[in-house]
Parts: structure tokens; sequence; C-alpha cells
């Protein structure tokens, strides 16, 4: 008998499809240049700085080289690669964002030549104006500038010398860090030829990277790669809630979605005992640095802004063929690390499961970023992440990438400028905290960054001290002078027993408290007036029929006229005080074993958001305000003695909430107590603090 012939099944539309030079010079463009250009517009179109600029600056290592074949030999650049000279632009008629190749003309790039640039302090300044000054017109095409610097003022007939600098800067919707290598080639290439190049049409450019791009989204094969993707991003990103406020910075307004694109940078390498236990740990567990680097990140972030469902933008290099691999085009795809935190679990198990995390989002990442997020029905917004994680090898950092020297003229060799990092530290951000985690395996050193937007963080001493809790979480990890306890044990730590309250600060609290005799601990018989309230309230008022509270103390106050409050100094000044008297953050528990009622004092390392319930509302007229100051005498459900909560305050804002954060003379403040903790003398002590502190 005949055997059975197998029908051939269908091949995607994917499988078929390849990156092939289409002589287009109008298209749809990329989700990645939509991306940049609408983020651009929506979040950044008032500042005056740039956050998309991206440089490669060179030094002439030796010999010379004359400006004019500089300026010749990028123009060469531009004619072939016409992503230099691709305008991006929206239209209105068919509501897309397009791209469109510009002819190659005498304005379609930036050329500058400069003199007198012989300091470091120069050198940083203007590497500074490149990396953050608005240069570029993404609308006409001009993406691209050449900045020549001769270091002294003489003429040397118009050349480059020895110690002079070409500082070539795009804009990132035309480039991107892995652009920097097929970039420089493509100019030694055009520097060293007087051959005519490829004609501009016959190879791929990246309008065709765009034409390949829509052709693998339209794929309607339900087992595409796109589609799985879809399927994917959108388990991962259910019900996440994009509208929460989730502030970094106590008390600060996030609901302003326009950015300055002002940042505040600090830099810092960890320790070397940390790197040795980080490796031991990712070898131990068959995880990598990447994964372990941002567990760490959501660790510091739980104990940070006390969320336990946190999403961290990443990105992906998206360069899936060979024929992406050496072109000049922007790639990076943005990406959202999405997870669910339990704090009781150990930090050895959240490794892992951020592991897995990583894994299925790099399977995945090939889908664009609106799309996830469209997914989602947030598209119109084009909402983004607040903090953002980056990790880099030396073999993916903008230093590896320009490694290798450059020949541009008999003679004449261009080495990068390797002793300045222009990706950190140039004044701009564009997410409101981004962790940065450079790793130098050859040199076994690790760096880290922290880029912070000054629209959150007001100055460099809050983006140090961020710095220095993010390090004193990872000693705690991974420095067994921390815990007291073997380093291969640390990370058997519960996340939610991490703290960011620094050794100094924990001295300081303890130079303001009572010295506590040594036999005395966390935990001693209650006084007889605290037994004598706790037997009140739970025997002769029963606490389930309890309609009426008989232990709140409210006290009500309010300003001296034309005088104001600052809100965050009250709430810092209120969270010191609770440090300072231990009264306020102390349970009271009846003890079966013991037969008696038991004083416990909350460690504030665990719980110290918990210890201060703060509430705000808004009044308008006095009958309103007595119900308020009523409720809050007669409400038994306002304190919990077992959990430690004891005090509380409620700001009452006059008709509106203020929007400078001040309390007005209008406004009222109440602060309630529970009177197992507090009699009325202690008002007293508590008033003269609050004083202090404030």
């Amino acid at each position: 008998m005949f055997s059975k012939k197998h029908p051939t099944s269908p091949l995607n539309r994917h499988e078929t499809q390849r990156l092939r030079a289409s002589g287009r010079t109008e298209a749809v463009a990329s989700s990645l240049q939509q991306r940049i250009y609408l983020h651009e517009q929506l979040y950044f179109h008032d500042s005056h700085l740039s956050v998309y600029n991206i440089l490669a600056p060179m030094k002439v290592k030796y010999g010379s080289v004359s400006i004019e074949h500089i300026h010749s030999s990028l123009r060469s650049v531009i004619e072939q690669y016409t992503i230099l000279r691709t305008a991006v632009y929206f239209d209105e008629s068919n509501n897309k964002v397009k791209q469109q190749i510009q002819p190659l003309t005498d304005d379609i790039y930036s050329f500058q030549h400069s003199q007198g640039i012989s300091t470091s302090e120069q050198l940083d300044d203007l590497l500074m104006s490149e990396s953050n000054k608005k240069y570029f017109d993404v609308t006409k095409g001009k993406v691209l500038r050449c900045h020549v610097v001769q270091q002294c003022t003489e003429n040397h007939n118009h050349s480059l010398h020895q110690g002079d600098f070409i500082i070539f800067n795009v804009h990132h919707i035309a480039f991107e860090v892995s652009s920097v290598k097929p970039f420089l080639k493509a100019f030694e290439q055009a520097c060293c030829t007087d051959d005519d190049y490829q004609p501009t049409l016959s190879i791929p450019q990246y309008i065709d990277f765009a034409l390949y791009e829509q052709a693998m989204l339209s794929d309607i094969n339900v087992n595409s790669k796109m589609n799985k993707a879809r399927r994917f991003w959108s388990d991962l990103m259910h019900d996440y809630d994009w509208n929460r406020i989730r502030r970094l910075v106590p008390e600060e307004d996030t609901n302003n979605k326009i950015r300055s694109g002002r940042g505040l940078s600090v830099a810092f390498h960890m320790e070397q005992d940390i790197i040795d236990a980080m490796m031991l740990f990712t070898s131990s567990n068959n995880v990598t640095m990447f994964s372990l680097s941002l567990a760490c990140y959501y660790a510091f972030l739980y104990k940070l802004i006390n969320d336990d469902d946190l999403c961290v933008a990443g990105v992906i290099a998206n360069r899936l063929t060979e024929e992406m691999k050496n072109m000049i085009g922007m790639f990076v795809n943005l990406v959202p690390y999405r997870i669910k935190i339990e704090p009781s679990n150990s930090f050895n198990h959240f490794v892992q499961k951020v592991h897995q995390l990583c894994t299925d989002v790099l399977e995945h990442a090939s889908l664009p970023y609106q799309q996830i997020i469209q997914i989602q029905g947030e598209q119109e917004h084009h909402v983004l992440p607040s903090s953002s994680f980056q990790y880099e090898s030396l073999v993916s950092t903008l230093t590896q990438n320009t490694s290798t020297e450059l020949t541009v003229s008999e003679g004449c060799v261009l080495s990068p400028l390797n002793d300045r990092n222009t990706l950190h530290g140039n004044g701009t951000a564009v997410f409101d905290l981004t962790l940065t985690v450079s790793r130098d395996h050859y040199a076994r050193t690790t760096k880290c960054f922290l880029d912070c937007s000054t629209d959150l963080f007001k100055s460099q001493a809050d983006v140090d001290l961020l710095a220095n809790r993010f390090k004193h979480i990872l000693r705690q990890l991974f420095c067994s002078s921390i815990v007291g306890e073997p380093s291969y044990d640390q990370c058997s730590i519960s996340i939610s027993n991490l703290s960011l309250i620094l050794p100094e600060e924990i001295e300081e609290i303890q130079k303001v408290m009572f010295h506590r005799l040594p036999t005395i601990e966390n935990e001693a018989p209650a006084s007889y007036a605290q037994a004598r309230i706790w037997l009140d309230e739970r025997i002769r008022f029963n606490p389930d029929k309890l309609q009426v509270a008989i232990c709140n103390m409210p006290f009500q106050y309010r300003l001296f006229p034309q005088h104001t409050l600052s809100i965050k100094r009250l709430l810092h000044a209120l969270q010191l005080i609770v440090l300072k008297h231990q009264s306020l953050h102390t349970s009271l528990v009846f003890d079966t074993e013991k037969n008696q009622v038991i004083q416990r004092i909350v460690d504030l390392k665990i719980n110290h958001r918990q210890m201060l319930s703060v509430m705000e509302s808004i009044y308008e007229t006095e009958e309103q305000l007595t119900e308020i100051m009523h409720e809050e005498k007669r409400n038994p459900q306002l304190f919990d003695l077992v959990q430690g909560l004891v005090f509380r305050c409620h700001i009452l804002y006059y008709k509106q909430v203020s929007s400078n954060h001040l309390l007005c003379d209008k406004d009222v403040l109440i602060f309630n107590f529970h009177h197992a903790l507090f009699d009325f003398p202690s008002m007293n002590t508590f008033l003269h603090d609050l004083n202090q502190a404030y």
C-alpha cells in the first residue's frame, strides 16, 4: 500500500517574512520611533532639556586629520544610512506617526567647530551641554550632530591634532547604544575610501525594519511570535493599576505627567565582599546577576514605597536578526517587569521568582511597549512606570562598543573617550528613579548609578541618602557582619525584615530615647493603669458590642492667623516623635498562659510605616467640623491595641485640599491618642517635642 502523504502545514507569515530592501522613502514609523516621539511630546515638551541625546565622543590619539575630511566623510555616512536623515512626524490626515527619508542637504545635520577647550572642567561642561541641550528637530529629520573641538586656539590649517576631540551626537529616535559600533565603522570606512558607496536603496534601511515589524505584528496566526507575546503580557499585566499613586517620596505630588527632564545622579562601587557574595549566590542558585540585581532593587522599592505590586521598566536590545545587528537605528524596546511581592517569604525564594520573570519577559520582549499597554487599555495615556532598571555588562557598554580604534586618515587614529560616562550624571532623567548596575567582568568590579528626577528628589543630599539606603539593603542581604549569620544563610531573611533605617540613624534615635535597664526586654507586664483601662474596655464594655469609644483622646488645633505649616515637615516631625516615645508604638495583649496583660514595644524596623496613622478630610462648615470631632471621640475602630496603633493625626482642610502642601489658619489638626498609652499631662511633652522636631 502507498504510505500516507502528510500535507505540509502553511508557514506563518513571520516565518516567510525577511528583512529586505524595499526602496521605500515613506512609511509608518516603527513602534520604537513612535514611543520616543510620543513620550517626548507628551512628557517633555515643556522641558528646556533634551533627555534623548546619545553621545559617542572620540579623541585624536595621534596624527592629524582635516576638519573638511571629517565633514565630507560624515556626509557620506548620512547619505548611506537614511535613518540619519529621516523625519518622524504626526500625520493628522490618517492619525498616525510616520517617517519619511529626507534629501541630503547642508542643514539636515549640525556641524560645529570649537576651539580653546583645554581643561578637564571645560570638557566636562561641553559634554554636559551636548548631553542635555536641544539640538535636534526630529520632525524635519535633523537627528545628527558633529562637534569638532580643538584644544588650542591656533588654526593648525583647519585640522585636528593629538588631544583634540570629535563628539558625535544623535537623537535617540534614530540611534541607541548598539548603533555606536556600526556607525563608527561606517565613519571609518567613509574616511578611508574614495570608492562610491553601494547604492542607498539596494541595502536594507531602518525604514525596512519598520515594514518588517508591521508584518510581524499583523500576523494573524494564533501561534505567531507576536500573538504568543500578547497572551503572555495580557496575563502578566492583568489588573495592574497604572493610575495608583506610588510615592517614591512621601507627600510629593506625582499626578503631574509633565516632566522637567532634569535629573540628579550618584555613582558608587559595590563593596568587594558584597560582589563576591552575590557571585557565589548566582552560581549556587543558577540565576543571573541581572535577576539577582533586579531582585535587590525590588526589595529596595518595596521598603521605600510599601507597595507589594511593583512594576519596573527595563530595556531589551531587540535586534532579532543578523541584518539588524549591524544596522544603525533605534531597536531598543521598553518592557514592564511586573511582580507581586510576598514580604514574608525569604529573599532566596523571591530571587527564583524574579529569575523566572526575567526569563519569561526575555522570551516575549519583541512585542512593542505600546501594544503591551494597549492590552491594558492604557494606550491613550502612553503611561510609563515611575522607576526603571538597567544592567550593563562590559561587553554591552558604550566603552566596549567603541573600544576599536578608528583610522580616519593616513597616520591619524581616533580612540574612544573612555574616562567619561556620558550615559549617567548628565543632568537628565527620563524616569523618576533609575538604577543602573554596571558589571566589569574583567576588573571584577560593579558600579551602580542612581539617576533621579528633580521633579521628586529636590537635592543631591536626597539622592545620596537614597543610595546609602540601597547600599544598606545590600549589606543586610550579603554582608554577614550586618545580620550576624553566615553568608549562605543570609538570603533566607524575609523581605519584610529588611530595613531602610541606616545604622547612624538608629544611633541617633537611641540617643533621644530613655536608657532602658538591662533587665528589661521589649516585653513586660502592663502597668496597673494600662491594665485597668484595658480591662475596662474589654470586660466592663464588651468590645463586640461597643458602639462608643471610652478611651479616645482627641486634641484639636488651629494655626494662628496668617500662619502656615508644611505638611511634609509636620509628618516628618510626628514620625520622629513616634520613634522617640516608645509608648506610641506599644501594643497591649492578654497573655493567657501568664493570665495577665502584657505590653510589647513594636519593632519599628519592621512596622515603622504602620505606627503613624494619618487621615486627610475636607470640611466646609463648623457643624461638619463638630461632627468629625465627635467621630474622633466616639469611634472605637480608630485604634488597635493589639497592633500598637495608638496614635493618629487627622488633617482637615477647609473646603479644598491644599495645592501647595501647606496648612493655613482655617485648616484643622486633630491629634488623637488611646488613653491606655497617653494621658492629659503627656500632651505638654508631645507639643514640646513636636515644636522641637518641626
